[in-house]
């Protein structure tokens, strides 16, 4: 009887150890740090908002390009794509169903699509940002592709900010580390949207763009900066100049909502070593269009991106 009481110990041990390990995505999941809970009280949304951005269409607006990269300037297209939708804030992705747990975003995807020389560059960032503009973007995301490799770069709304990146680049490689919160120039954009009487100004603290950062290989970390708002024959400029990276990011968007983004204009050096030199990266409207532009997949649909410029 030995044997067969031997092989019963060893069944249960099995099944005990098959079950355990059964459990171990529940326990990840019940592990995951969950978005700070912010005491700023959710600011009201506007009828104008409600009925602009709640109307179950996307705003795509195309813009003409010229990027400074390498040292010149090259032609190409932006489109910065705005929509509303709702986030899961502890899983910081979109929701597939509704859930008193969500939070509405106003997400933006903003593309570059650009050549240098025999190989062409594609950029995208994506920022969620609250409609209650109440707190920091929960999240934003960079991927960079060109024929060298592509890089990955996502900052996660947390305790802390929490940014990963994933490079080619062996001085870059593979990061993972957290970082105290500050004012982030991927939210600025949909700030502008929401309420450009919020935003940031004077001298400041700001993350600049994961785009930037990872083009030009600095730090990710809150540089020093100086905000500006200033306003004209309806038409205002947003202005963030950093000293220690020598750059300034203009953005220009109609005064009156939808506070439309008209074009933005960025200086800085562009090259590597004692060739860099001073350049501006240029981005001027269009057009926009709004759609549901994800029902738009056919064939027969492509005639729409003439009527964006692309």
């Amino acid at each position: 009887m030995k044997p067969y009481f031997s092989l019963l110990i060893l069944l249960l041990v099995l099944a005990f150890s098959c079950k355990q390990e059964a459990s171990k995505p529940d326990e990840i999941a019940s592990t995951a740090k969950p978005i700070s809970k912010e005491q700023t009280p959710r600011k009201p949304l506007s009828e104008d908002f409600k009925a602009y951005w709640y109307a179950g269409k996307a705003e795509i607006t195309s813009y003409e390009l010229q990027q400074a990269r390498y040292g010149e300037i090259r032609d190409g297209k932006a489109v910065l794509i705005y929509v509303t939708e709702p986030f899961l804030p502890e899983k910081q992705v979109k929701a597939d169903k509704s859930n008193p747990e969500n939070i509405s975003v106003l997400k933006l995807n903003a593309t570059k699509k650009f050549v240098t020389g025999i190989y062409p560059y594609s950029i995208m960032a994506s920022t969620f940002y609250p409609v209650y503009d109440n707190q920091h973007a929960i999240k934003t995301s960079l991927s960079v592709q060109e024929w060298c490799g592509h890089v990955y770069s996502q900052l996660n709304n947390r305790d802390q900010f929490e940014f990963t990146s994933h490079s080619y680049f062996e001085g870059e490689a593979d990061q993972e580390f957290s970082l105290e919160k500050s004012h982030l120039e991927n939210e600025i954009w949909n700030k502008i949207r929401i309420n450009p009487t919020n935003l940031p100004l004077g001298d400041i603290e700001m993350i600049p763009s994961l785009e930037f950062l990872r083009l030009k290989h600095q730090e990710m970390k809150a540089y020093s900066a100086k905000a500006e708002l200033t306003t004209s024959n309806g038409i205002s400029t947003y202005s963030i100049f950093y000293p220690e990276l020598e750059r300034n990011l203009m953005i220009t968007f109609t005064t009156d909502f939808p506070f439309s983004i008209e074009s933005w204009t960025e200086e800085f050096k562009s090259g590597f070593g004692p060739n860099a030199k001073k350049m501006t990266t240029t981005a001027t409207k269009i057009k926009t269009y709004k759609s549901a532009y994800w029902g738009q997949n056919r064939n027969g649909d492509s005639g729409l991106r003439d009527s964006l410029g692309l």
